[in-house]
């Protein structure tokens, strides 16, 4: 009972604050609210202070709102502003624009927790450390500070690479700690216990809702959050990011520093650029644009189809360029994977795509499992026609694949198709890689200068010699699979031969041949189809 009047008064807290900012419209013109009858008492009484005359679109609104509903809502809206197969292009782009920003708590408290976290005083960690941080957000601050030499504090990958802290460097000993806020898992647990109440109530009364898996989507979100609050996760984040680009000194990761991070502590070397937006500065730094944006391209083709593990808040505010002309990222707290299987329906779909195959398409959609197969493959077929068909005879500087993204996501609605979230989280990264590609350069389509890494990875990934090259590893897995199998029928045998007697045990090793003949024989005939089917 506690609980859902504990439940009920944060929902009226949480509607008092919408209809404050007016945001009760946009979340009405979703019909998301639309027969919750737990919803019906705090909203009809919000309503009584709701601001009408509030500026702004529905999409601003409900960002001031969520922004001023604390932490958890803050990065609600964040991870809200990638379905736009719920809420619109709109306002998903306007929950985009929520800004992680709030109140730095005290220096005072950032320096215990860093004590009690490394177990040492904080003079005997750093020759010094900055009282005011660089940056406070929902989920952490960021304190400047420089450790003492000699303590070999930034020993890591990236060093052996010789990518950052050359003799001279003014940034040599310089680093950033990043400090959890105090009391952050106990202000998002009590807003996540809300948010697992209303999912599961969404998909006891809501049918219609049920496709948008609500109670998967929080379970998504929470995953997300704590991994988030664990900072060790976001260190070893960067540290496999780092390896992954170990051979490119086109993009940069900065340094972890091991002995300085914890749970609620990290520490990372100091790094400068200037923002990947800003047009003029790259200009006068005297960076050629388009060399840039082909780095960038080529960074995320090669984070999403090579190596399947993607940085997944690539705003500007985490991309910069070094004066040398890389490309350095920041904040590894929400990263996005796409496992081989996804990664060859996407090329798939890629190669459907640009040869006009619409039946085809459908057809990877349906295999892939994310056409139900109660729905017509015909009819989802024209519908990707009607959507894809304008688009092939507009220059290619003009095509936003990423809008193309977003308009496949939205067929969902029509064909019942169950939301994956680790396409929403890469369709947001696109529209903000295009965001930016074409505030550096209008004129020019950042996905057409991946078009040479597309073509090389389609062709050795998925053409008839990537067919064959798969049927030959099935087939050595499932011949791997056979001498264990055999060793375990005769450590049967053995055993039962120990208690049956000698005469059981012979009778049943005459058994034996003919079994073991028969399932190199299945494993052989197995590996025999495989093989025919990839080529």
């Amino acid at each position: 009972m506690i609980r859902y009047v504990r439940i009920l008064l944060r929902l009226f807290t949480i509607a008092r604050v919408l209809a404050r900012h007016d945001a009760l419209a946009a979340l009405n013109a979703q019909e998301v609210v639309r027969g919750f009858g737990a919803a019906r008492l705090p909203i009809a009484l919000a309503r009584l202070v709701s601001r009408r005359n509030a500026e702004g679109r529905p999409g601003q609104k409900l960002a001031r709102a969520f922004g001023e509903l604390g932490p958890a809502f803050t990065k609600l809206g964040q991870f809200l502003s990638t379905r736009a197969d719920l809420f619109g292009e709109s306002i998903a782009r306007d929950l985009a624009e929520l800004r992680d920003d709030l109140p730095p708590f005290s220096s005072a408290e950032a320096r215990r927790i860093v004590e009690s976290e490394l177990d040492a005083r904080l003079e005997d960690l750093f020759a010094d450390f900055e009282d005011k941080p660089v940056s406070a957000a929902s989920i952490a601050q960021v304190h400047f500070a420089r450790v003492k030499s000699g303590r070999g504090a930034m020993a890591g990958t990236a060093e052996a690479r010789g990518h950052f802290q050359p003799s001279g460097d003014p940034l040599a000993d310089k680093v950033a700690v990043k400090v959890l806020r105090p009391g952050i898992e106990q202000a998002f647990g009590r807003d996540l216990e809300l948010l697992h109440w209303l999912a599961g109530l969404i998909e006891r009364t809501q049918p219609r809702l049920r496709r948008f898996r609500p109670r998967e989507a929080v379970q998504t979100f929470e995953e997300t959050v704590r991994m988030e609050m664990d900072l060790r996760m976001e260190a070893a984040a960067a540290a496999e990011l780092a390896e992954n680009f170990a051979e490119d000194d086109s993009y940069l990761v900065p340094r972890i520093d091991w002995q300085r991070s914890s749970r609620r502590v990290l520490t990372m070397e100091r790094v400068a650029g200037i923002p990947m937006d800003d047009r003029e500065a790259l200009i006068a730094a005297g960076h050629d644009l388009e060399d840039v944006l082909d780095k960038a391209a080529a960074i995320f083709f090669n984070q999403v189809f090579r190596d399947g593990f993607f940085h997944g808040d690539q705003h500007p505010g985490n991309m910069f360029v070094t004066r040398e002309g890389a490309i350095l990222a920041v904040d590894f707290g929400i990263m996005g994977r796409l496992d081989a299987r996804t990664r060859g329906f996407l090329a798939d779909m890629l190669l459907a795509l640009l040869g006009r195959d619409y039946r085809r398409l459908a057809q990877v959609f349906l295999a892939a499992g994310f056409l139900p197969p109660n729905q017509s493959a015909e009819n989802f077929a024209q519908a990707l026609r009607a959507i894809t068909e304008p688009i092939h005879d507009r220059p290619l500087q003009e095509i936003s694949f990423a809008r193309i993204l977003a308009q496949l996501l939205q067929l969902a609605e029509s064909f019942e198709i169950p939301v994956q979230p680790q396409l929403l989280l890469l369709q947001k990264n696109m529209m903000m890689a295009e965001g930016v590609s074409r505030q550096l350069m209008p004129e020019l389509n950042i996905w057409l200068l991946a078009e040479p890494l597309i073509a090389d990875w389609l062709r050795r990934n998925r053409g008839p010699q990537a067919r064959l090259r798969e049927g030959a590893e099935d087939m050595q897995a499932v011949l791997k699979d056979i001498p264990p199998i055999i060793t375990a029928l005769r450590r049967a045998v053995e055993a039962d031969a120990a208690r049956a007697g000698e005469k059981q045990r012979s009778s049943m090793e005459k058994g034996l041949a003919p079994a073991a003949f028969g399932l190199s024989l299945a494993a052989l005939l197995l590996a025999v189809l495989a093989l025919w089917s990839a080529s």
